[in-house]
């Protein structure tokens, strides 16, 4: 009898060992966000004139997953998508605003891996509301966070200071006010302010931190979010070339000096993408992290930068705050060392709130209820069965109000939501027509009535602000977008 105990009991006790080792085993995770890099920003997507050889090797050691789409077409409620697995048809963020945070009740991805023992980390541009008295990033499950937490103060690339946790780090810049005595973190003409000092360039101190954050927590199972401001405009005074502290190899180019200094951010957050892949492999945990990279809206032109003059969208039609692909769809690579075949690219049709359920998936934790996102780990194993979207969905509170879906291979765009007489719905057939060319809403008359259902069905009223009339206040007036 005592045999046949011992021999009942060894399958268990190796099962639960197994767990157990499971549980050490979980993946590392990092997210690399950057800040309105557009699709043809990318040489391995035919950029020409300025090489990305990291980012490059990293989708070919790993998964680009070229049906891939933002949470929006602009930063906070695209950030918002990512973290909560809503669509800004149901998120509580729908629009830049430095006075709407994410719910407090809200399940987020740091909160999901915190609670399974993962160490958590923001770094970079937080993005999502002000102040941070009442919107600490530590609150939404980051056991860490180091940057800025509201967006407008991203857009300095020299501030005055950045927060670690809550707490103010002074940095060694120096920046006057506005001749008006204004907020500099606010859009600051040409002339209007200068800075004195420029010394500590911040996506710089960024490496440094996330490097740090990767060697303090390499015995842990870590989720790094590191969200860098680049390429993003800087809205500091344009003299000295005040994206980057030096045009490096493209300094003889004869470009303007804006678009010296927007190929030199690009090159630069390739070389912080190598650098993150080499401590990794110096620390031994390279096999053992999952990698993904991605930018949060496609290309601005803003701060004197033209897109077209490096084709930043590529072939996909639109810019940041449209939606168009150009304004919505991003390239996106996750590496994960023996677990996703190298060197493959898939179609699949997915967007940032799928980020929280896929992983989910992977340290085992129950997907939250009331959530838009769909698993996409069988396309990263390339195994088991991939559930499909039905659709994609956007609503975007500017520009007279707008929306969008894709449905397989069918683009709905339609605009102009705050002004009845002139609200249309265009249709695109995204297999045929990727630049989005050939309005083809007057041929399909039954795919228009499909989509318009759909419009009504995919949302719910926002307490903010109506869609479909234009709204002042919280921070959603014209005047206010113009800042960001």
């Amino acid at each position: 009898m005592k045999k046949f105990t011992i021999l009942f009991l060894m399958p268990l006790i190796v099962f639960f060992s197994g767990c157990r080792q499971k549980h050490k085993q979980q993946p590392n995770i990092i997210y690399i966000l950057a800040d309105d890099l557009g699709w043809g920003d990318l040489s391995f997507l035919g950029q020409k004139s300025f090489e990305t050889p990291n980012i490059d090797k990293l989708a070919a050691d790993g998964l680009f997953m070229s049906n891939y789409y933002t949470g929006s077409t602009v930063c906070a409620p695209s950030r918002a998508a990512l973290l909560t697995g809503k669509h800004t048809g149901h998120t509580t963020i729908r629009t830049n605003s430095r006075y709407i945070q994410i719910a407090p009740d809200e399940m987020t991805i740091p909160k999901m891996l915190k609670s399974v023992g993962y160490k958590t980390g923001c770094i970079g541009k937080w993005g999502v509301g002000d102040p941070v008295s009442v919107n600490d990033p530590r609150n939404q499950g980051f056991d860490y966070f180091y940057g800025y937490v509201n967006m407008w103060h991203a857009h300095n690339f020299y501030p005055e200071f950045l927060y670690r946790n809550v707490e103010k780090v002074k940095l060694r810049n120096k920046l006057r006010l506005n001749k008006d005595g204004s907020n500099p973190w606010a859009h600051m003409p040409e002339g209007a302010g200068v800075a004195d000092v420029r010394v500590d360039y911040v996506p710089f101190l960024f490496d440094k931190e996330a490097l740090n954050f990767i060697e303090q927590n390499k015995k842990n199972p870590f989720f790094l979010y590191l969200t860098y401001n680049t390429p993003h405009a800087n809205n500091e005074n344009k003299k000295n070339g005040s994206e980057v502290p030096s045009y490096g190899e493209f300094s003889e180019k004869d470009w303007p000096d804006v678009e010296k200094g927007f190929a030199k951010m690009i090159t630069n957050l390739d070389n912080s993408v190598g650098m993150i892949v080499k401590k990794l492999q110096e620390s031994g945990i390279e096999d053992n992290t999952l990698i993904m990279f991605s930018s949060d809206n496609g290309p601005h032109q803003e701060g004197g930068h033209i897109m077209e003059y490096f084709n930043s969208n590529g072939d996909l039609r639109g810019k940041k705050r449209d939606f168009y692909d150009g304004g919505v769809r991003t390239p996106f690579i996750v590496k994960w060392k023996d677990q996703i075949k190298a060197g493959r690219t898939s179609n699949h049709l997915s967007a940032f709130w799928d980020v929280l359920p896929t992983l989910c998936e992977i340290v085992g934790e129950e997907t939250p209820q009331n959530i838009d996102g769909v698993s996409f780990l069988p396309t990263l194993l390339d195994n088991g069965t991939q559930k499909q979207h039905d659709y994609l969905y956007w609503e975007f509170f500017k520009h007279g109000g707008k929306q969008a879906i894709v449905r397989d291979n069918w683009k709905a765009v339609r605009l102009h939501l705050q002004n009845p007489e002139k609200t249309k719905l265009e249709l695109y057939d995204l297999k045929n027509d990727i630049s989005e060319v050939n309005d083809i809403s007057a041929k399909h008359p039954e795919i228009v009535k499909q989509m318009e259902e759909l419009f009504k069905q995919a949302r719910t009223e926002y307490p903010e602000a109506s869609l479909f009339q234009k709204s002042e206040g919280m921070g959603l007036s014209d005047s206010h977008m113009k800042k960001n």
